[in-house]
């Protein structure tokens, strides 16, 4: 895969500086005192070659900057890093996300095959979220919607697959939760109906939409109390929420993977369920009930006679 030759010239990459930019977001990181004279080139080497940096193994990135490894353990740490696969992690979804889905297809041309490439990504990712499990974040948001009035989940695009899975299973637990997944008309309205009694839960990967945006901060200035769920924290997102899970997103194509994303909202929806067992549970068997009644399902439980039984 192209990711990332030494050789590669960057000078095609569009560098669009912000104060949600790469480079902003990595000088807000550094520690009052400042970096050490070999740990700045580092630094300066991220917000110069920012595609290298994204790709390259630690030793590709000490050789560049010219120090050795430890120097870019010591220097990820410094910004806050458990090492440098973390800061890794964050800086290539920042540097993707500034891309065009015909740049970020580029990034990800592969010689094998791209359906067995993706399904080792997403296993990678898998592990990823394992290694860095938040579980405080997820029982801070499962504890939230509990205890809301309402809960609201904005998620867009193909991002609106993860939550409206999230938003689904949430209501058999027995919460009111509810996705926004298109139409700026209904986003507005819903946001219009926060209160302090609510919850917002923003899902956005790759590029944030403004919308999203948007909607978090005024929901967090009427008082709802707003986490996200992305893979890059935005400041434009990140300000407005309590607590921010970060999930890797990367995909092999110009589209990112939902498959950590869904993988997440699953457990923050077990670990939901598992704050008011008998709540979910009567909630659930309201629903069979219906189904019954509405007769949705090709097969009903505790119908299968005994011959068809193994």
């Amino acid at each position: 895969m192209r990711y990332g030759d030494a050789v590669e010239d960057e000078a095609d990459v569009p560098e669009v500086e912000s104060d949600d930019g790469l480079e902003s977001w990595l000088r807000r990181r550094m520690p009052e005192r400042g970096l050490r004279p070999r740990s700045s080139a580092v630094l300066e080497l991220l917000i110069s070659q920012p595609r290298r940096a994204s790709f390259g193994s630690t030793g590709e990135i000490a050789q560049l900057a010219g120090v050795n490894v430890a120097t870019v353990t010591r220097t990820a740490q410094a910004l806050g890093f458990a090492g440098w696969p973390a800061l890794q992690q964050e800086l290539r979804a920042r540097y993707l996300s500034s891309l065009s889905a015909p740049q970020v297809a580029e990034e990800h041309t592969s010689t094998g095959s791209a359906a067995a490439d993706s399904v080792r990504r997403d296993f990678d990712s898998l592990a990823l979220l394992k290694s860095r499990f938040d579980e405080a974040g997820i029982t801070l948001v499962a504890t939230a919607v509990a205890t809301a009035r309402r809960t609201v989940v904005i998620a867009d695009g193909s991002y609106a697959a993860v939550g409206i899975a999230f938003a689904h299973n949430a209501r058999l637990a027995g919460y009111d939760v509810h996705a926004v997944t298109g139409g700026d008309a209904e986003l507005a309205n819903q946001t219009a109906k926060m209160t302090a009694d609510d919850v917002l839960i923003a899902i956005s990967f790759w590029r944030l939409y403004a919308s999203t945006v948007l909607a978090a901060n005024e929901a967090h200035d009427r008082g709802a109390r707003v986490f996200a769920i992305t893979d890059a924290a935005s400041p434009a997102l990140a300000g407005a929420a309590e607590h921010v899970l970060m999930v890797p997103a990367e995909g092999v194509a110009f589209f990112p993977s939902l498959t950590a994303g869904v993988a997440l909202v699953q457990a923050i929806v077990a670990q939901l369920a598992a704050v008011d067992p008998d709540r979910t549970s009567k909630s659930i068997e309201a629903a069979e009930a219906m189904w019954t009644r509405f007769d949705l399902l090709q097969r009903r439980p505790g119908l299968t006679t005994r011959k068809n039984q193994p």
